[in-house]
């Protein structure tokens, strides 16, 4: 039975809000959460950043959902020893009810310290390695790694779960996803691309898959459009643009050439059940045993209660409610 969750997105709220979100997200009834890790916002009108490692161990102390991360980058602003860490000592304050989500990022995040932002296929191969690092640091031991790209040197984990956290690869092209498909525990991704999870399954063996959409809540379409547009309308750039632009003034720029229509037909907005249960809906026909909504604008504390009245229980067959 598909688990539905709600996605935690750090671009666009406070700390505080994101706390917020997760404990009212479980009074409704979603069954686990997702969290963006930015360091930059998309653009500045969404106007936060904050550092997800922090607000993980806020949750694991504000409720009881699993959390995965969607996702973080451990290539570059971070080296791979350090989100070691940081994931073991979350999945040790979750009581092992967290999943490392790791992708292979973009130059917003990445480019921060000064260093070259590298091709699609070398970022891959960079992900590979931290993965494989990452694996090792969480057997305890002291580990002096000398690879292509990252060295450590006698560095080990105090700090452990009672067991290591699951993997999950984030895949949004065929490189990746078959990448996904051979080191990863699972798969992430934001598309219902049915090729593509396709060719996850028959690459891993049938491993799990988990989707997240963006849906934007308001007492009129029109006016959910509006916050869509305003505050995502970035979503809507095409091919790779979202992993080489390297600024939210450069995603700004980009989004120009969104229209407000471009965003009203990839975005379900308003407050139409009917809509919002079709979206999560594809996701589940699309074959993802677990799907994640977040919510778009300042409608969210309302988004929360109707799905927990409405929406989710129609998606698990218990009528309207």
């Amino acid at each position: 039975m598909t688990r539905f969750g709600y996605f935690l997105t750090c671009e666009e709220y406070t700390p505080d809000e994101l706390i917020e979100q997760a404990v009212l997200a479980e009074e409704a009834g979603f069954e686990a959460l997702w969290i963006s890790d930015h360091f930059h916002p998309w653009n500045d009108e969404q106007g936060e950043s904050a550092f997800v490692w922090s607000v993980i161990g806020a949750l694991s102390q504000a409720c009881n959902l699993p959390v995965t991360t969607a996702v973080t980058c451990p290539t570059v602003r971070i080296h791979p020893a350090i989100v070691a860490q940081a994931a073991a000592t979350s999945a040790a304050m979750l009581k092992g009810r967290f999943i490392l989500g790791l992708g292979s990022g973009e130059a917003l995040n990445e480019h921060i310290l000064g260093d070259p932002w590298p091709s699609a296929d070398i970022r891959l191969e960079m992900l590979e390695e931290a993965v494989e690092l990452i694996r090792e640091l969480w057997k305890g031991d002291f580990v002096t790694h000398r690879g292509e790209y990252y060295t450590t040197d006698t560095a080990r984990i105090y700090t452990l779960p009672e067991q290591p956290p699951e993997i999950w690869i984030s895949g949004f092209g065929p490189k990746a996803t078959d990448l996904a498909a051979r080191i990863g525990d699972g798969y992430v991704t934001t598309t219902p691309d049915r090729e593509l999870l396709q060719r996850f399954l028959d690459g891993s063996g049938g491993k799990p898959a988990m989707i997240g959409i963006k849906v934007s809540w308001a007492p009129t379409q029109e006016e959910g459009i509006d916050h869509a547009h305003r505050l995502w309308g970035t979503s809507g750039l095409p091919g790779e643009l979202a992993q080489v632009l390297p600024s939210p003034r450069h995603f700004e720029q980009g989004a120009e050439l969104v229209t407000k229509e471009q965003t009203a037909s990839t975005v379900t907005c308003g407050s139409d059940l009917d809509a919002h249960v079709a979206a999560l809906t594809e996701c589940v026909e699309a074959g993802f045993e677990e799907v994640y909504v977040a919510n778009m604008g300042p409608h969210w504390r309302e988004m929360i209660r109707e799905y927990g009245k409405s929406v989710l229980p129609r998606l698990r067959g218990e009528g309207s409610a």
